[in-house]
């Protein structure tokens, strides 16, 4: 009978298991550290393409704030003559010229609209986190005060608004105003002619004619508030773009 002669196997010894286990621990932990530096590395680099888009939103913020403000600065200057013309036309109801340029700067407002581009992404892709603090505060106060101050456009500002032109549509000849209310020119640096073709009022009602007087000159100081939010809100976005150009060199 044919006997089988099996090999010898040697037993491993304590060293060798302890030796790979060791190498297979490093392996896995190496790799597991390769991998999360990498998506460090993707994320702040994500992070900081966010920042860029961040920029751009606000330099086009600050260049439409720009615009408004210019205007709402000479609004502001254009009314504060209402109370010479006041006086000029309780003392002589025909004599109403001066109203034209009160009309003129009051009859409409130029609303400003976040560019939310890339907030909007921030928020919907949970991108904040990418973001470190004091770069995800600043850009969430700046978007807090924006806030506060369409807040206050939709509602008190809005409302002076209406409340000055209803009152006027009550008080003015339709025929002489008509040329005032050219709707091409609202997104325009002027808001057209103030010339107008004859008296204003279309009747002697004292009453309504100080009505209005009264509703001007408080749109006039929601108007001067406004501006100052406004004037506000432009520092903030100019703030912010310097910190992120000058934390991140981005320029």
């Amino acid at each position: 009978m044919e006997v089988h002669h099996h090999p010898h196997v040697e037993k491993k010894n304590f060293k060798e298991y302890f030796l790979e286990f060791v190498m297979i621990f490093l392996a896995v932990t190496l790799g597991f550290f390769a991998e999360s530096l990498r998506e460090h590395i993707n994320e702040s680099e994500q992070g900081k393409q966010y920042i860029q888009s961040l920029v751009e939103d606000l330099e086009s913020d600050t260049a439409r704030m720009n615009d408004i403000i210019q205007f709402d600065e000479a609004k502001i200057n254009a009314l504060n003559s209402m109370y010479q013309c006041y006086d000029t036309v309780t003392n002589n109801l025909t004599a109403t010229s001066c109203m034209g340029v009160l009309i003129k700067y009051s009859k409409v407002n130029r609303p400003f609209l976040l560019n939310d581009r890339t907030i909007t992404q921030l928020a919907n892709a949970g991108g904040f986190r990418l973001l470190e603090k004091e770069d995800a505060d600043s850009i969430l106060t700046y978007e807090r005060m924006y806030r506060n101050a369409y807040d206050f456009e939709t509602t008190i500002y809005q409302e002076a608004q209406n409340n000055v032109r209803n009152t006027l549509n009550e008080l003015a000849n339709f025929k002489v105003i008509s040329p005032l209310q050219n709707v091409s020119s609202l997104n325009g640096a002027d808001t057209g002619s103030s010339s107008l073709n004859g008296p204003v009022l279309f009747s002697n009602n004292r009453a309504l004619l100080n009505k209005w007087f009264n509703q001007l000159q408080l749109y006039l100081r929601v108007t001067k508030a406004q501006s100052t939010l406004l004037n506000s809100l432009r520092a903030k976005a100019t703030n912010v773009i310097s910190f992120y150009n000058s934390k991140h060199h981005l320029k």
